[in-house]
């Protein structure tokens, strides 16, 4: 199989993974707590920036052409247009970053790396947080605070918790698909 075939193919298959994320959700407020941020960070993480990019923007694409992939089934422009418009493409930006730093692991032993996934999960996680505040915010007309206190902190200990699980999964994936894309160059 070609290496483009195969990135396609991971890129897809996050792609849906990030799609069946939807069926994890706890609504907290005008924000829902969902799985689909950790595996947006995850796809950078193991497909690195483009091809983890990619597959949000995958995911992206399909919501915004209405299939039900956002947060509880829903689907459309309306929700990228939404209050929580800036947290799904704050989930590209994430991707984007933890990918871009999770690079520098590349090739390192587990020690070494450990803390350089860490630092890229946790400005992938940071990243999401930026564009979903400052738009929850302009369409809430929320003051800082009140978009801090409604769209921030409510999910740190949740997101804290999905660090530590997304952390030793891509530690154990990104070798293995960097291993089986190297064989099949």
């Amino acid at each position: 199989m070609k290496q483009s075939s195969l990135r396609s193919i991971l890129t897809c298959l996050f792609a849906a993974l990030i799609s069946v994320g939807t069926l994890f959700i706890i609504p907290v407020g005008p924000v829902p707590l969902v799985l689909q941020n950790a595996f947006a960070i995850l796809s950078g993480l193991i497909l690195g920036p483009i091809q983890g990019a990619g597959a949000v923007g995958l995911f992206l694409i399909a919501g915004a052409l209405g299939l039900p992939v956002f947060s509880g089934g829903r689907g459309g422009y309306a929700v990228l247009a939404g209050p929580t418009g800036g947290y799904l493409a704050g989930y590209f930006i994430g991707a984007l970053v933890s990918g871009y730093l999770s690079a520098k692991a590349d090739n390192r032993p587990a020690k070494e790396a450990f803390p350089i996934l860490l630092a890229a999960t946790l400005a992938g996680f940071a990243a999401i947080y930026v564009p979903g505040v400052l738009v929850l915010r302009s369409h809430l007309h929320l003051s800082l605070q009140e978009a801090l206190t409604k769209g921030l902190l409510p999910f740190i200990p949740a997101d804290l918790i999905k660090v530590a699980i997304v952390l030793p999964v891509a530690l154990k994936i990104k070798p293995l698909v960097r291993r089986y894309i190297a064989v099949n160059d």
